[in-house]
């Protein structure tokens, strides 16, 4: 009975852990869309009033559908996807309101609307968000249009108010920071580089191959995480363009829109690090301390990075740790390294100069750093080891002397 009750009791612990985290995470994504709710749905608000009140349109679906359709969207894409949406619904409405004119409504009137948008948008070389928003206009106007004989025009107006709320709501009323931004969606892509860095120093220390493969998959499975960073960009980009308000962000997200490609790089460059050190585990080579040292410091300069660049400054530090990574590579090649050792070394130096552009120096120059920072060690640890050869010598040559007595006699 006791141990029952001690697994049940272990089991209804987990079980509460379990719960407390995924609460956690509700919460924190509620938090990260609140502000996008609330843009929708003031959006869909202004351009129904605007449609029922100015227009006179007594039921104005397609604003606020439009609307939503807008800010529902991939922030970066906002102004295209309003675009898009417009030129969707008046083919929908065009080809529905005219057919309904022509054909009545009903189930087969439906088929021959939806399949003539589609047929007419994809002639026009639309996209496949046209498409599907030419779609959707035409199964709308003839399931809620009762049939009659005079044509909708006022559709198209409902979304081209709608999508110009949305737009409205995101630039002027209920701007993101897009600094803010970034920083939220550059998280994951440089904690995905920075944790699988040091667990591959970890795995290198202790010739742990199963972890060193471990860093290798989440390194490899990268593209979602870089893609919410460069549409994250994106969006910044666009809001620092229509918000007047966050016009004065344009400068700081330079350094964010120069760093997504050498970043990027990072990652496929330290894919290569990470798959040559299970070699390197597999085929018994040594492994100086220096080699995951520099790793480390190869961590350390993505999450130093991570960090200046959301708090506003000059990202000096990561340059540093990234040239301080360089150098213990170089102490690691000095000390003796074998094929696979000399091949994560060079990728130790790749990925800090991809590091050194990201943070907003040229590749010029970054290239010139680490060439610094590795020769000039290598240069040191050559004058070490020839002072301690000569220090060998001098041993060497003073034991004749030492031992130029008669050995004591035995006993």
């Amino acid at each position: 009975m006791d141990i029952d009750g001690a697994r049940l009791a272990a089991t209804v612990q987990r079980l509460r852990r379990r719960g407390q985290a995924n609460l956690q995470d509700r919460v924190s994504r509620v938090r990260a869309t609140l502000v996008l709710s609330v843009q929708a749905g003031l959006a869909a608000g202004i351009s129904w009033l605007v449609a029922h009140e100015l227009l006179g349109i007594p039921q104005p679906v397609f604003a606020p559908i439009s609307a939503v359709g807008t800010l529902a969207v991939s922030v970066g894409q906002r102004f295209r996807r309003t675009m898009e949406l417009i030129i969707g619904v008046a083919v929908g409405v065009a080809v529905g309101d005219l057919l309904i004119f022509l054909l009545g409504t009903g189930p087969w009137q439906l088929c021959l609307v939806v399949t003539s948008a589609i047929l007419l948008t994809v002639f026009a070389g639309g996209s496949v968000a046209i498409l599907i928003q030419a779609a959707a206009t035409a199964v709308l106007i003839v399931t809620l249009s009762p049939a009659g004989h005079s044509l909708e025009i006022p559709r198209f107006l409902e979304a081209l108010i709608g999508g110009s709320a949305a737009l409205l709501v995101t630039a002027l009323l209920l701007p993101l920071n897009p600094v803010q931004v970034l920083n939220r969606a550059a998280q994951p892509a440089l904690d995905l580089l920075a944790n699988q860095i040091a667990a591959t120093a970890e795995g290198l220390r202790q010739r742990d191959r199963d972890k060193v493969q471990h860093s290798l998959d989440k390194l490899r499975d990268h593209k979602e995480e870089v893609a919410s960073f460069d549409e994250a960009i994106q969006g910044a980009k666009e809001t620092a363009t229509l918000s007047p308000a966050r016009w004065h962000r344009r400068d700081e997200l330079t350094h964010y829109a120069e760093a997504a490609d050498p970043i990027e790089r990072a990652i496929r460059n330290s894919t290569t690090l990470t798959r040559r050190s299970i070699t390197l585990v597999e085929d018994a080579e040594p492994i100086p301390d220096p080699m995951p040292t520099s790793m480390v410091h190869l961590a350390e300069s993505v999450r130093l990075l991570r960090h200046e660049f959301a708090v506003g400054e000059e990202p000096e530090r990561s340059r540093e740790r990234s040239l301080r990574a360089v150098s213990e590579a170089a102490q690691a090649y000095t000390e003796g390294v074998g094929f696979s050792g000399s091949v994560v070394v060079a990728q130790v130096r790749t990925v800090a100069s991809d590091l050194l552009v990201a943070s907003g120096i040229t590749q010029q120059e970054a290239n010139r750093l680490v060439r610094e920072a590795f020769g000039d060690l290598k240069k040191n640890k050559r004058v070490v080891k020839s002072e301690q050869s000569a220090g060998k010598s001098e041993q060497s040559a003073g034991k004749p002397e030492r031992t130029s007595e008669p050995p004591p006699a035995a006993g």
